[in-house]
């Protein structure tokens, strides 16, 4: 990018069910991070608030107690990637010189919904008539990985393994929704949603939490090394004629080469990632999607071990959406704020060694005919 783009501060709640209102979530997010970074909330100029089903104009009030009033407000939503949307736009922002410093903030409370499938796009009639005939998202994956275990000819308990090992990453990781270590037969032997995924392979639906952080065009003090957005790229899915196929992820490769080619790094550069594993088969799609294996390979890659915390590019390290939760407008941030506590050695427990280069993948909107409605892709690095 040609503005050098910082992230001066971050911030994020816990995922998991919270008894106060999504202001308190909001809130807590926005001040921790503005404090994060050493400022005082006057200097913010600008304010964007991801969020997905909290209604009109959102951001207006979440931050209102904050007396947070009068710098604009843009509400963003684009599905599960709103977050990372948003993160996308206040960057175009600075680097027009609009604003030299803006928040971006993600919230979602879920639990307040009941819990269970989330629903689906209401202004949309082939969404609906797919509905109806039972192609949800935890079907359309469900498709995904029956293909990628016919045509690659590996046993279910692949999938499994991918909930396994980002359950261990979540465990080490107190703001996650799910701290506890699984099995590959407690996975498998979990309630099946869609054959073949089970219960535990589908990440959590009823989760709160909120994620913020600061952007800047000045260089933060409080930094030796300041993280930096090297790219960030947003794109919409393009129009599917069925005879696609369901496991080159295509909206995501294509972002990912945008992305690269932005940074001007390739996969072999990345000492990390955190991507969007609604389901286990979606991680080891994306894997193909990223650049960090070639087709039919991802569960080779998984099993190496090359994805785990301690192999060579350690995926979903803060646990992902199946450990860590999805609340909806929050993960994007929330992925890039894991991002940042690794880059500046402040990811505890689960560290890893020497990162300097991240990559956060979100896609959302599971509409009929195209293969995501959105799907963001940022790197961020010193």
């Amino acid at each position: 990018m040609k503005q050098p783009i910082y992230i001066a501060g971050v911030a994020m709640t816990p995922f998991g069910r919270h008894d106060g209102g999504m202001q308190d979530l909001a809130q807590c997010a926005v001040e921790d991070a503005i404090a994060d970074a050493g400022i005082e909330s006057q200097a913010v100029q600008a304010f964007y608030a991801a969020n997905v089903f909290g209604g009109m104009v959102l951001g207006q009030v979440l931050l209102r107690d904050l007396g947070l009033t009068g710098p604009a407000v843009y509400n963003v939503e684009n599905a599960c990637a709103s977050g990372a949307t948003g993160v996308h736009l206040a960057c175009h922002a600075l680097e027009a010189g609009r604003y030299d410093t803006v928040v971006v903030l993600g919230a979602e409370q879920l639990t307040t919904m009941g819990g269970g499938a989330l629903p689906l796009q209401r202004n949309d009639y082939m969404t609906e008539l797919y509905a109806r005939a039972g192609l949800t998202l935890p079907a359309v994956y469900a498709m995904r990985a029956t293909r990628y275990l016919h045509e690659f000819g590996v046993k279910p308990d692949v999938l499994a393994e991918v909930a396994v090992k980002n359950r261990r990453h979540g465990a080490l990781n107190p703001y996650a929704q799910t701290k506890k270590e699984t099995t590959v037969d407690e996975v498998m032997s979990s309630r099946m949603v869609f054959d073949p995924l089970t219960l535990l392979q589908c990440c959590p639906s009823a989760v709160d939490g909120a994620a913020a952080l600061v952007l800047t065009t000045k260089k933060p003090h409080r930094r030796a090394k300041p993280v930096r957005v090297l790219a960030s790229v947003v794109q919409s899915g393009k129009q599917e004629l069925g005879l696609d196929d369901i496991l080159a992820a295509e909206i995501t490769a294509r972002a990912a080469r945008l992305a690269y080619a932005q940074a001007d790094v390739t996969p072999d550069d990345l000492d990390m990632v955190e991507l969007h594993d609604a389901f286990t088969i979606a991680e080891l799609v994306y894997y193909q999607a990223l650049g960090l294996c070639e087709r039919g390979e991802a569960h080779e890659l998984l099993r190496s071990g090359a994805t785990a915390l301690g192999g060579r590019v350690p995926v979903n390290p803060s646990g992902g959406l199946l450990a860590k939760g999805h609340p909806l407008g929050a993960t994007g941030v929330a992925q890039m704020v894991e991002a940042v506590w690794q880059l500046e050695g402040r990811a505890g427990d689960r560290q890893i060694r020497n990162a300097t280069l991240a990559m956060t993948q979100c896609t959302g909107g599971g509409i009929a005919g195209v293969d995501h409605a959105a799907s963001a892709v940022h790197i961020l690095g010193h």
